[in-house]
């Protein structure tokens, strides 16, 4: 379940930060007035994205690292019984 969350973290800071691209683009080729509340909404799209990509990075490689470190655990307690 966790996994799920953590996918889905990643790929919402991705879309932010798509949206953070595209918008300030679309501005520039005047599909969009330029205001300071668009551009504000821009940078907030693209800070708030990078965040989330970060946060769910490292949330997938702790979560990796924990299942890692359970199996490990499970084959020591193996071998200990085994001897």
């Amino acid at each position: 379940m966790k996994e799920l969350l953590t996918h889905k973290i990643f790929i919402i800071g991705f879309i932010f930060v798509l949206l953070g691209v595209v918008l300030p683009f679309l501005m520039v080729i005047q599909v969009f007035e330029s205001t300071i509340w668009l551009n504000f909404v821009a940078y907030a799209f693209s800070i708030s994205g990078m965040f989330m990509g970060v946060i769910g990075t490292v949330s997938f490689v702790k979560e990796r690292k924990d299942k890692e470190k359970k199996a490990d655990d499970y084959k020591n307690d193996r071998r200990v019984e085994s001897s």
